[in-house]
């Protein structure tokens, strides 16, 4: 990554980042007291996109990316990223479910997820959910001007590995702005020390996907569902940063707080 070339944003830019990182967020908190039993992916996309569109006056920015046919990513239990809403998907009871949404708002990209539980989940499940936060939160508290990839990755899995969980390396965190996704490419591991030494005005994201099992995926035949190979449990968060002159702002705050969560500082 040391030849990767990442753009240093402008504060006017980063208030802009900022303000499409909020967007994003915002769909997020509306749409979890909706997440629960019995509702299908596809209700959660339509609520989704119509607030997005109606409501934040934005663009739903994975519609049509690559040819991705929907507003939001939410991929269930042993899905780990890029599942597609459908009406067949029903949520049921215990499930866990990470719904991952990207806006465009003035031409700039804002890009989060969270986990969400559907009813009650099993101990193991909730200890997953939990533990992929706070791998997050450790990746996170790594940035700062002077710092690495590598701090960050290591931080991650560090985390992920002393809970006895494994770190998918097929997906990562990436640059983020005017362009979706672009440099630098964040792996959730690494060493410390180790790859793109960080400079105050990089903006990118830290996105974790933690396996409950091994960390082997497969892509299914739709060509865009990520599941893990032993079919055991994944979770994912998904925060936007920017470098700042002592340390990091997180632009993907959650507005109603980080509830039981702890909190990003």
């Amino acid at each position: 990554m040391r030849g990767a070339k990442v753009k240093i944003h402008t504060p006017d830019e980063i208030a802009m980042s900022r303000a499409a990182g909020k967007l994003a967020a915002a769909v997020l908190d509306m749409i979890t007291p909706h997440v629960k039993p019995g509702v299908s992916t596809e209700d959660l996309d339509k609520l989704c996109h119509d607030y997005i569109v109606n409501e934040l006056q934005a663009i739903p920015a994975n519609i049509g990316y690559h040819g991705f046919p929907k507003t939001i990513c939410a991929s269930v239990n042993h899905v780990v990223c890029h599942g597609i809403p459908s009406t067949t998907k029903i949520l049921k009871k215990g499930d866990i479910v990470n719904i991952d949404v990207a806006v465009i708002k003035d031409g700039w990209f804002g890009d989060t997820s969270r986990m969400y539980f559907a009813g009650e989940p099993n101990p193991q499940a909730r200890r997953l959910v939990n533990t992929t936060y706070e791998a997050l939160r450790a990746g996170i508290m790594q940035v700062r001007p002077g710092a690495t990839l590598g701090d960050v990755g290591h931080a991650i899995q560090s985390i992920a590995h002393r809970d006895g969980f494994s770190v998918v390396r097929e997906y990562c965190g990436h640059g983020i702005g005017k362009i979706y996704h672009d440099e630098p490419q964040v792996l959730h591991y690494g060493k410390r020390g180790e790859g793109l030494r960080l400079e105050e005005g990089m903006i990118f994201t830290i996105e974790p996907m933690i396996n409950a099992g091994k960390r082997g995926v497969k892509e299914l035949q739709d060509g865009w569902t990520v599941v893990t190979q032993d079919h055991s449990l994944s979770a994912q968060w998904e925060h936007m940063v920017v470098v700042t002159a002592n340390g990091f702002e997180v632009l993907t705050p959650w507005p109603d707080g980080t509830g039981s969560y702890e909190a990003i500082a």
